[in-house]
């Protein structure tokens, strides 16, 4: 089955703003200036569901709206563009490509152990973003990992297993 561009169009905008409600939900971690929130699990999705183009025109939708001070973000941080000059604004920059690379590694084979190694991919590219941000901030590649990724890897494990399974019956984008 093949989604028509209207119903793309929804979908884009849909998980801009489911991922403006996942964003809502934050919860601090001990030691680390980033929350543990589902952000990671959605920007995902949107690639899987939505495919690479309209999955990343998505995330670049939150983005721009949360940069013009829509308060679409993580409720603990600086606000509008401000934020993606912080200690999450690499995982933020990093989401329209997550969703992306999520969407193209999908698009080669629609299996379980594909999505999941899209979602992987995904999730990877987030922590990526997050990794070079916290490294400029901190100036220690050490430091970057610890607060950054470390507290964070086992739950997005369980991201990338829930965003294989929720993505199994999703219909191809047209574009």
């Amino acid at each position: 089955m093949v989604r028509d561009a209207s119903t793309t169009a929804l979908g884009v905008v849909g998980f801009a703003a489911a991922l403006a409600a996942a964003s809502q939900v934050a919860v601090p971690v001990p030691g680390t200036p980033v929350p543990m929130t589902l952000q990671p699990l959605v920007v995902v999705l949107a690639g899987l569901w939505l495919g690479p183009v309209a999955g990343a025109t998505s995330m670049a939708l939150y983005l721009v709206a949360g940069m013009a001070g829509v308060p679409v973000f993580a409720p603990m941080g600086a606000p509008g563009f401000a934020r993606m000059l912080g200690p999450t604004g690499g995982y933020l920059w990093a989401y329209p490509v997550a969703a992306l690379v999520a969407g193209l590694v999908a698009s080669r084979r629609r299996d379980f152990a594909f999505r999941a190694l899209a979602a992987a991919a995904g999730i990877a590219v987030i922590h990526v973003g997050g990794f070079v941000q916290l490294l400029v901030l901190t100036g220690s590649a050490e430091r970057a990992v610890a607060l950054g990724a470390a507290p964070f890897v086992p739950l997005d494990v369980l991201k990338v297993l829930a965003a294989a399974a929720l993505s199994s019956k999703t219909p191809r984008a047209t574009a």
